[in-house]
């Protein structure tokens, strides 16, 4: 992948001048990727009640759901690497964009022959053009700028990105979830072909938002495709500093792929629950439309929280705020394990708020001070996204065991390494990072 090195916009600018460039128009522009990618993300959180009232799943297939989409980024992270090296950073952008948007179409062949393993396919190809994005807009914002203020500027961008979760779900609950599903004791007294017939009109409410989501992302491909980004070239091999040094020796690195990979498994095992868990009469006994509605404001809390943290992460030491934020999270996911009612289903929402700083810190830790291995440290980090695809399927088989309400337990795991990393995993970098 391309790293630091030269900056161009019409003509090569060394990268020594990058701090002090304007990059607010690019930014802003990157920044709607990140908006799309966490609408469409967002949306499987509706999907994964709609598919297991529809096919008649345990919690755990279901979770198959996640597992498909997320088992992506550790397929292609590596191979987008490779298009970003070949192709550059904006490119590569487009690509991914035209992947999702053939991914997304592929719903309407999925719902029409109601096939369970072609939605898993098209959430797969859908996810394979989202990790493009990842692979290449992630570490593109984070080199447009002054290092110390990484953290701060991939925040913000990944507010946009909370802003897409947050929406998505109501929109997805409205569209998606509008019928009310059979109980399964009365699904099994259908014959098989009421049965088919009812599978067919359930799995066809997805088909008008993912069309126009297709479009969208066409539209989306030839915006970025025809804009005038600065362009980030990798330093040419004789002005790279040649050393044996391995990706692996970086501590931050090697401990900041686990936290990558806690995180996201614990932020997406605790969505994907939350529409059925908020079903629970000792919860709240939501029918899951109304479920779906309060899905967003557990996105929206990370929306808000990203904010907040762009102007904080300024002030206080990365590492320290992020230890915070984990603690914080682990104690309002355990006192919803603890509690019934409203207070166990405000505090599991809560838990976004405190989710909203830690992708984009973990990873401008992880690739702190990697210099000419920064693209490839930024693929490894997007391999451990993987984590939302292996996570909410362990957290599955927990709740088919145990019940929801207590499966939780392992998201909270997940935060108390968060912490770790926070506290000591990431001081290997600490220089890149000025003293609050």
């Amino acid at each position: 992948m391309a790293t630091k090195g030269m900056i161009k916009t019409g003509e090569e600018i060394p990268a020594v001048r990058a701090a002090t460039q304007n990059y607010t128009r690019p930014l802003a522009i990157v920044t709607t990727l990140f908006f799309m990618w966490g609408f469409i993300t967002s949306l499987n959180d509706i999907l994964v009640p709609h598919l297991k009232g529809i096919f008649d799943l345990s919690y755990t297939q279901v979770m198959l759901v996640q597992f498909a989409f997320f088992s992506a980024y550790f397929l292609f992270s590596l191979p987008w690497s490779k298009v970003v090296d070949h192709l550059g950073y904006q490119r590569t952008m487009v690509v991914g964009l035209l992947m999702m948007a053939l991914g997304a179409f592929l719903f309407v062949p999925a719902a029409s022959a109601v096939s369970y393993p072609m939605f898993l396919m098209a959430l797969l190809v859908l996810a394979a053009g989202i990790t493009g994005l990842q692979v290449s807009a992630n570490p593109y914002v984070d080199l447009l700028g002054k290092p110390e203020s990484a953290s701060s500027r991939l925040d913000l961008t990944q507010a946009f990105n909370s802003l897409g979760t947050a929406i998505a779900p109501k929109i997805g609950g409205l569209l998606i979830l509008s019928a009310a599903p059979l109980a399964i004791a009365h699904l099994k007294q259908l014959t098989p072909q009421a049965l088919h017939v009812y599978q067919i009109q359930q799995a066809s409410s997805v088909k008008l938002p993912y069309i126009v989501i297709t479009v969208a992302l066409v539209l989306f491909a030839l915006l970025i495709g025809t804009a005038q980004l600065p362009k980030i070239e990798a330093q040419d091999s004789q002005t790279t500093e040649k050393s044996k040094d391995s990706i692996w020796k970086h501590r931050n690195l090697v401990l900041g792929t686990i936290a990558i990979f806690a995180y996201v498994g614990a932020e997406v095992s605790i969505g994907s629950f939350l529409v059925n868990y908020f079903g629970l009469p000792e919860i709240a006994g939501f029918a899951p439309k109304t479920a779906a509605g309060y899905v967003s404001f557990y996105w929206a809390g990370a929306m808000v929280g990203r904010f907040v943290g762009a102007p904080l992460l300024q002030r206080f030491k990365p590492g320290r705020l992020l230890a915070l934020c984990a603690v914080l999270a682990a104690a309002l996911v355990g006192m919803s394990m603890l509690t019934n009612g409203h207070t166990a289903m405000w505090s599991i929402l809560a838990v976004g708020v405190f989710n909203s700083i830690m992708f984009p810190t973990i990873f401008s830790l992880g690739v702190a001070e990697l210099g000419s291995l920064t693209g490839s440290g930024s693929g490894i980090l997007n391999m451990a996204i993987v984590g939302g695809a292996i996570l909410p399927v362990v957290q599955g088989a927990i709740a088919d065991n145990v019940g929801i309400h207590h499966a939780f337990v392992l998201p909270v795991l997940c935060y108390l390494y968060i912490v770790f990393y926070g506290l000591l995993g990431s001081r290997a970098n600490s220089q890149r990072y000025t003293q609050a």
